[in-house]
């Protein structure tokens, strides 16, 4: 095994971090400058280079810089008593592969190093050629459905209404269904009508004569004009004001509409299709959206399934925006290892394909090695991975009130006889011995939220105090058997149905079934 370098002017410095390292089995050599190390990189490579930043001669920085044009994939690491802004970000422009500031927790150090060593070790990453990315990516059998509507629109010109959350990728399937139109070498224009203030909006869709309002200074060709023999596509049109809304069903009813101040009619050739994450049906009963313009917009509807129930997706996906932000940022591709995929793979998403986006370029930026851990994440994933305490709030429907966790309840030193019930504990009756040890049978009878947190914390006490391990593990295990033994009873055994209830993947239910041992044969 090649051998972990150590540079630091400093003797102690270089001894503690030898040592440490040699413990690990890996051999340890040390340097005093930056001017022996060059001279030994001309016959040798180590593993990983461990480098001070000031040094007499040669500063780290600059050791790090002809290091990278020697040997461009071998991780370095900065260490430096001058923990300030300017040195951190010079380390991380030169290519360090962490920054470590002094004093430094020795185990932390070493498993810094550790890190590094694993990543030395991996593999050369060949990124995949990408010669003709999809428009869209999706192997789950929502998309799929999605992919063949557009194969049966391709050759259609009929109105389109794109339904599905925010971020769900509502403009790449309107881009698709352009492309694959016959319309497809004409404009494709976009237009998001919730962004536009609604006194320039009518002005944003038909354009307007000069003069026709103060600052109209010359005469404007609204969407409309601009996408004529093309695609109009406006997203957000459950948010259209309903004048709006009364010009929009003009058009689309006689094909001919006004610009503002305007006196003649324009004839428009332009196929629409819009896009909502609203209810329509619900705002057209509410009367806030007019049922003839739904009418004529509903001609063909397809909805976009949220990234939540297309799981499957989420590992390619994430690939591909790896692979884009990096393109972009001009860097290397980071990896994700089996156990960020996992994670990533089972967060729910609510930002969709946009917040995965988001992350993946999170990762590019601040991830600090090209293969990604399950650490590495952005902190509101990594709570997700440790989210026990939020499982539970989440079943409570809010956050619990401190005082349901802090507040001891008062309770009589005897012990009943007679068989406890639920609601007798809830109400504070018993003391703590009479509780069940088992918390899925304290579960199992219908009480309410403050009851069943009273009971969780009485349960949790007792095991603290009597000194068992892993208690949020083990109690946390008992909250989601009861929760899936639950939800399967409510939908007959159907998992994908109880996944759904419970706002998790079918994916994950199937492996929380598993590891937890949960018998399904007497759920029906």
């Amino acid at each position: 095994m090649r051998p972990i370098w150590v540079v630091d002017d400093d003797h102690s410095i270089r001894w503690v971090l030898q040592k440490a390292i040699s413990r690990e089995g890996i051999p340890c050599e040390i340097f005093s400058s930056a001017a022996e190390v060059l001279e030994r990189l001309e016959t040798e490579v180590p593993q990983v280079l461990v480098s001070d930043i000031r040094m007499p001669g040669q500063s780290g920085l600059s050791l790090l810089s002809k290091v990278r044009d020697l040997h461009p994939d071998l991780p370095v690491i900065i260490m430096t008593a001058y923990s300030d802004l300017d040195s951190a970000v010079s380390a991380f422009q030169g290519g360090a592969f962490e920054y470590l500031p002094k004093p430094f927790d020795i185990e932390k150090a070493v498993e810094l190093i550790m890190r590094a060593v694993r990543e030395s070790q991996t593999e050369e990453f060949v990124e995949e050629a990408e010669s003709a990315a999809p428009e869209i990516l999706g192997q789950a059998p929502a998309m799929q459905e999605v992919f063949r509507a557009i194969g049966r629109l391709s050759q259609s010109n009929v109105t389109v209404l794109i339904t599905g959350e925010s971020g769900a990728g509502k403009e790449l399937v309107a881009r698709a269904l352009h492309r694959h139109s016959p319309r497809a070498s004409q404009p494709f224009i976009a237009l998001n009508t919730a962004a536009i203030p609604k006194d320039l909006l009518e002005s944003e869709l038909f354009g307007h004569e000069r003069g026709s309002f103060t600052g109209a200074q010359a005469l404007r060709r609204g969407r409309f004009e601009q996408a004529e023999n093309g695609t109009l596509f406006l997203d957000e049109i459950g948010d259209m004001p309903a004048e709006l809304q009364t010009r929009l069903l003009r058009v689309l009813s006689d094909g001919h509409f006004y610009r503002v101040g305007g006196q003649q009619p324009i004839k428009a050739n332009v196929r629409v299709i819009a896009a909502t994450h609203q209810n329509l049906d619900e705002r057209v009963k509410l009367g806030l959206f007019r049922e003839d313009l739904y009418h004529r917009l509903n001609v063909i509807r397809l909805r976009l399934p949220p990234l939540r129930e297309r799981q499957e997706d989420i590992p390619i996906l994430a690939k591909h925006f790896l692979n884009v932000s990096a393109r972009e940022l001009g860097t290397e591709t980071k990896r994700l290892s089996e156990s960020a995929v996992r994670i990533i793979s089972e967060f729910p998403f609510p930002g969709n394909v946009r917040q995965l986006e988001n992350v993946c370029r999170w990762i590019t930026v601040m991830a600090p090695a090209q293969l990604v851990e399950a650490r590495d994440l952005p902190p509101e994933l990594k709570a997700f991975q440790s989210g026990g305490n939020m499982a539970l709030e989440q079943m409570a429907g809010n956050s619990p009130s401190p005082n349901l966790w802090l507040a001891e309840p008062v309770l009589p030193a005897s012990t009943p006889s007679a068989p406890v019930s639920v609601s007798a504990m809830s109400a504070g009756k018993y003391p703590f011995d009479a509780v069940p040890s088992d918390l899925a049978s304290v579960l199992a009878e219908p009480i309410n939220a403050a009851s069943w947190l009273d009971l969780l914390f009485i349960e949790a006490e007792k095991a603290l105090e009597g000194g068992q391990p892993n208690v949020m593990d083990a109690l946390t295990a008992q909250f989601e058997t009861t929760m899936i033994q639950a939800a399967l009873k409510a939908t007959h055994g159907k998992r994908i149905e109880a996944a759904q209830r419970l706002g998790i993947g079918r994916n994950t239910i199937t492996r929380k079934i598993q590891d937890l041992n949960i018998d399904v044969k007497d759920i029906d």
